[in-house]
């Protein structure tokens, strides 16, 4: 402003100049450059849309010195923008160390871009989280209108964690039962994953809690089939949630389905290692359970410890309902169709109650493979409150091993069955 005031209170080099047109020029763009220059200053103060570059925040990117803080201003400042889409970038061929931090919202940006094409690395020594959130690394909280995708990769760095975790090191003094997940989206909305690896998380890799309307495509997982609890995904309290075309090989549930879970599509994926895909286990504390409508199809597994399974405590009540498992394809799986509505922690010490969470109207359809024990569906569900409205329909499961044949249980379970191998096995 300043420099358009200057022009304007010299008049008299216009009287003087022996080239009028050439000084109305100058003046048109010292005008001009005013205005961009006016603009400019009002998107800064605004926060307008732009690329907010991590290196540009003081991150260094050489897998040593901690970047968490540069991170964080990147994203506070991506997130105070008000109009337009921000992007946060972690540049390619740079490696990040971030210790526990969570990306805050609400933003004033509607939507926010969170590009990952360089890697992010967890500290490798658990001490690092002494005094802090043992569950916690990364996370997303608060936010609506996030999209994370990139060709980047996230290493939870777990196995410091897994050689203390008390399940598979009881006797060690000092093990630890609770381990940091890789990536939390906590209570968002309208949110997507895609193309980001995953890998060694020291307990579970992806967590949605929360959450509405989530899309999580093309994601790669991959942990040892030994590591303890290291779930794949894992989906709580949240409503209209897609996980598609990915790969998950992990040391527990690929796909574990929690409770208050409705309208869930799960398609195209591939698991194993891992303990397959279960909704699961339900009701420990003695809850109403609410699970329904739920999608699984066009899924591969091999070599998991359960195939399509449902697990619920007797204490627990409520309800998993309008549920459908649908062209799956099992290899060398242990259990490939399985429910266990009498689930204990530990098997065989849980008394028999008259409770018990009501599993209906759950369909299989177009299953085939091959099954490692000899019950290859295994329907164990409660004398108090049985399985209702259960359907086998083209079912062909045999035995992996050679000259063994698989068969079929079915404990107070109700509903009718087509084209089943091994079977008959429901009540009508």
């Amino acid at each position: 402003m300043a420099l358009i005031e200057l022009v304007y209170i010299s008049p008299v080099c216009l009287a003087i100049s022996s080239n009028f047109l050439y000084i109305m020029d100058i003046f048109a763009f010292i005008f001009f450059l005013g205005i961009v220059s006016s603009k400019i200053a009002s998107s800064n103060a605004n926060g307008n849309a732009g690329t907010f570059n991590v290196l540009e925040y003081g991150a260094i990117g050489d897998g040593y010195k901690d970047d968490t803080q540069a991170f964080l201003k990147a994203w506070n400042a991506a997130c105070s923008t008000t109009n337009g889409t921000p992007k946060l970038v972690v540049p390619k061929k740079k490696t990040f160390l971030l210790i526990p931090a969570m990306f805050s919202g609400p933003c004033k940006a509607k939507k926010i871009d969170f590009m990952i094409s360089g890697k992010i690395v967890a500290p490798s020594s658990p001490s690092v989280w002494k005094g802090r959130d043992a569950s916690q690394w990364l996370g997303f909280s608060g936010v609506s209108g996030l999209n994370v995708y990139g060709s980047g990769t996230i290493d939870g760095q777990g196995k410091g964690w897994w050689d203390q975790s008390c399940r598979y090191h009881p006797d060690l003094q000092g093990c630890t039962k609770l381990a940091p997940t890789t990536l939390k989206f906590l209570s968002a909305n309208d949110i997507s994953l895609s193309n980001i690896d995953f890998t060694n998380s020291p307990q579970t890799h992806v967590l949605v809690m929360g959450c509405n309307r989530m899309s999580v495509q093309n994601v790669m997982i991959q942990s040892p089939g030994d590591s303890p609890n290291t779930d794949g995904i894992h989906i709580h309290a949240s409503h209209n949630i897609s996980v598609i075309q990915s790969k998950i090989e992990s040391g527990d549930d690929c796909i574990s389905i929690g409770d208050y879970i409705s309208n869930l599509y799960i398609s195209n994926i591939e698991c194993g290692p891992g303990h397959g895909i279960s909704i699961g286990s339900l009701g420990l504390g003695g809850n109403f359970v609410q699970v329904e409508n739920i999608h699984v199809k066009n899924v591969s597994l091999k070599g998991t410890t359960n195939g399509a399974r449902i697990k619920t405590y007797q204490v627990g009540k409520g309800y998993v309902r309008n549920v459908t498992f649908e062209d799956i394809k099992f290899d060398s799986v242990d259990n490939p169709i399985i429910i266990d509505q009498n689930y204990c922690g530990v098997r065989g010490t849980c008394k028999e109650l008259p409770t018990g969470v009501h599993i209906s109207d759950v369909t299989y359809k177009g299953l085939y493979g091959t099954s490692t024990t000899e019950v290859a569906i295994n329907l164990n569900c409660s004398r108090s409150v049985s399985c209702t409205g259960i359907s086998l329909e083209s079912i062909k499961l045999t035995s992996a091993k050679a000259g063994k044949q698989a068969t079929a249980n079915c404990a107070n379970a109700r509903g009718k069955e087509t084209g089943v191998l091994p079977g008959l096995c429901l009540r009508n």
